[in-house]
């Protein structure tokens, strides 16, 4: 692609708002059209760089900041540093523990206690906020005994978290469609965690998209448990694609919901883009941006 081109798709890039697809895009647009749309900047907005596996978080990084995003994010800490030339952060590490054998068994306790700690140490000297956890998949466990198990285990870290001041957020993942027999798939079990553990640094990472399959009622799970929530992910509903009007989701209206709140945290974008990835993200980034 030549420089012009490149000049060209960057300035089409930072116009993509909320109805904006991609064949909008690739059309003919007026001067006025090509003007960079006006950022609010109400809610600090980051990206997960699973979505992206054919660039490297050195791309992303670059394209994300000149959409105006404040993160990349679920990267290791190996990979933090390179976020810094681009003037970002990483607002949830990742790289403690796996999905499916979390924090609900004890045997699982020493693992995830040794890499969580670690995690906060590096986050707390890499300014990163908030380090990601899982409760693991049930296979057999009861919910009662797997969230007692989880509250054994967290109470070994958030000590070390409230001194570093550093977030602790297990994230709420559907069981139905992506995530089978996992065990924090309501945020009824999430926020009864949350108020097991007792702590200011150990909250919630709500993923709309999981919790859309899960529950539905977005907007009112969100502002009634508004206190158990440090952290937002996104994603298209059907399908985990854009947010755009191809889904059931209304993001600006929930975006609106968080931000009237008075959210200081982070939402990120956690959608597979099926269109051009980056004009996606322009997209996802206007939308959430109220």
């Amino acid at each position: 692609m030549s420089s012009r081109n490149r000049h060209h798709r960057r300035t089409l890039l930072k116009t993509a708002a909320g109805g904006f697809a991609g064949s909008l895009l690739a059309s003919n647009l007026s001067a006025a059209d090509l003007q960079p749309a006006k950022i609010n900047g109400n809610l600090k907005q980051s990206v997960c760089k699973w979505c992206y596996k054919d660039m490297s978080v050195e791309q992303l990084a670059h394209e994300a900041a000149q959409i105006g995003l404040k993160s990349v994010e679920l990267l290791t800490p190996e990979e933090w540093p390179v976020l810094k030339k681009h003037g970002l952060t990483c607002a949830m590490g990742s790289g403690a523990g796996p999905i499916e054998v979390g924090l609900n068994r004890k045997e699982n306790h020493d693992r995830w206690v040794t890499n969580l700690k670690r995690h906060i140490e590096l986050a707390t000297d890499a300014g990163v906020p908030s380090v990601i956890c899982f409760s693991g998949n049930r296979q057999g466990l009861s919910d009662e005994e797997g969230l007692e198990n989880c509250v054994v285990g967290l109470k070994q870290v958030v000590g070390l978290a409230e001194k570093k001041e550093i977030n602790v957020c297990m994230e709420l993942l559907n069981s139905k469609v992506n995530h089978k027999d996992y065990m924090c798939d309501h945020t009824e079990w999430g926020v009864k965690l949350v108020k097991r553990v007792g702590s200011p640094r150990f909250k919630l990472l709500y993923d709309i998209y999981h919790m859309q399959i899960m529950e539905g009622d977005v907007i009112r799970t969100i502002t009634e448990n508004w206190g158990y929530i440090a952290h937002f992910h996104t994603g298209g509903n059907p399908g985990r694609n854009e947010i755009d009007e191809t889904q059931e989701l209304n993001y600006k209206a929930i975006c609106k919901a968080i931000v009237e709140k008075g959210f200081t945290g982070f939402l990120a974008q956690e959608f597979i883009p099926k269109r051009d990835p980056v004009t996606s993200l322009a997209q996802a980034f206007r939308i959430c941006d109220v």
